[in-house]
């Protein structure tokens, strides 16, 4: 939808993070709030009003939220310091009506859209800002669809595309990935020492990723960046090779385990341990399919995801590979809650300064769309990308060049 204001038109602007942790949510809310701030002082806007909206979709649809005195717009930038949500994130869906309802989120007489809408109009908000996910930013797009076609009513929408598994077409680079992928090889470089605990140890390290193994393969690359900064002794169990990374699984590349466990038993008898990086994503099909068969029903959250934190791939995977190794003792971290509950790194800060600059901009001018690097027009463009383009589910392209050379120096290809 596109509704252009006035040059010095009043606008009230909303906001709310929603969907699971990213390191961009608090940058995201400073970032914008500096920008409006300094789109009033430049004249390209009257009055303006900041509203906060608790807990994601939740605090809009029980009305729970609080408006941003001006006093406070600049002492806001300390929000890049923080990880998590300075206001609270929620897993909530709009057009699932029957979850709603059993939450208490709106009466049993009511559809979720009715609500939040009737909700925007009561706060009278010209633009929101919703910062999360693919789910996030297409339930905006059909939220200001039916305020328009049910109430007339003329929402700008401009989303800011959070998520550490880097998987939402067509956005070149989503936020909070680069910090995940950081943080979580910070995570492993303490979790590796654990190899020097007991003998024939394999550790396993799970990274988030549901569909996208782009994550796991960036927080291998920078890992291995890291590693190469550090200086081993000639004699000493610990060495470069045994803390290494010795597999890379990811969603995208076949696994046959058990021509896997032979090459890795190799390693292993060399080192004495065994380092794996997995992506929570893989093996989910064939996870599902022996709990189906076994009559146990498959968990999954609002939106008909499988909850990968209640199957376990990691355990799945590591009683599977102990046995073919040999391994003594088997330990498996997920770095996920570490690594996306920090704060944004000066990438992603970047990244997120220029979205939510440009992001203001087209709110003025009426343009809704999810902000990001538009990877189908030439050059990249940061700009308000169609909602109707945005998905998620984007894989991982595993035949990059780095990734392919990766994979031939741990001996994987």
């Amino acid at each position: 939808l596109q509704n252009r204001t006035s040059k010095m038109s009043s606008i009230k602007v909303g906001m709310l993070t929603s969907g699971g942790l990213a390191p961009c949510l608090a940058s995201s809310v400073a970032h914008l709030i500096h920008y409006w701030s300094e789109a009033k002082k430049a004249g390209k806007i009257g009055s303006l009003s900041i509203r906060l909206y608790r807990d994601g979709y939740k605090g809009l649809l029980i009305g729970d939220s609080f408006e941003l005195t001006e006093d406070l717009w600049d002492s806001c930038e300390t929000l890049h310091d923080c990880g998590g949500s300075p206001i609270g994130n929620s897993r909530v869906k709009l057009t699932n009506v029957k979850d709603c309802i059993a939450r208490g989120f709106v009466p049993k007489d009511q559809t979720p859209l009715e609500t939040a809408s009737q909700q925007l109009l009561k706060d009278g908000i010209n633009v929101i800002h919703t910062i999360g996910g693919d789910d996030t930013n297409t339930q905006a797009a059909q939220l200001s669809k039916y305020l328009f076609e049910e109430h007339n009513g003329k929402v700008i929408v401009v989303g800011m595309p959070k998520t550490v598994d880097n998987d939402v077409y067509p956005i070149l680079q989503t936020f909070g990935a680069q910090t995940a992928a950081e943080q979580g090889a910070i995570f492993f470089e303490n979790v590796v020492s654990e190899s020097s605990a007991n003998p024939r140890m394999l550790i396993l390290h799970e990274v988030m990723g549901r569909d996208s193994g782009s994550l796991t393969a960036d927080t291998a690359k920078e890992y291995r960046l890291r590693l190469d900064k550090k200086t081993f002794i000639d004699g000493f169990t610990m060495t470069k090779s045994s803390c290494d990374i010795h597999a890379i699984w990811i969603p995208e590349l076949p696994l046959d385990i058990e021509k896997e466990g032979e090459r890795l038993k190799t390693i292993m008898d060399k080192n004495g341990c065994l380092n794996v990086f997995l992506c929570e994503g893989s093996g989910v099909e064939e996870i599902v399919k022996e709990m189906e068969a076994a009559g146990t029903p498959c968990p999954r959250d609002a939106f008909g995801h499988v909850a990968l934190a209640k199957i376990n791939p990691g355990q799945y995977f590591s009683k599977r590979l102990a046995e073919l190794v040999g391994a003594e003792k088997t330990l498996v971290q997920k770095s996920g809650y570490f690594a996306r509950s920090a704060a944004s790194n000066d990438f992603d800060k970047e990244l997120i300064r220029k979205c939510a600059e440009i992001g203001v901009d087209s709110a003025i001018s009426g343009v809704s769309g999810c902000m990001g690097q538009d990877e189908d027009k030439e050059g990249y463009p940061i700009r308000a990308i169609e909602f109707e383009r945005v998905k998620g589910g984007k894989p991982f392209d595993s035949k990059k060049e780095w990734f392919q050379e990766m994979l031939k120096d741990i001996g994987q290809m």
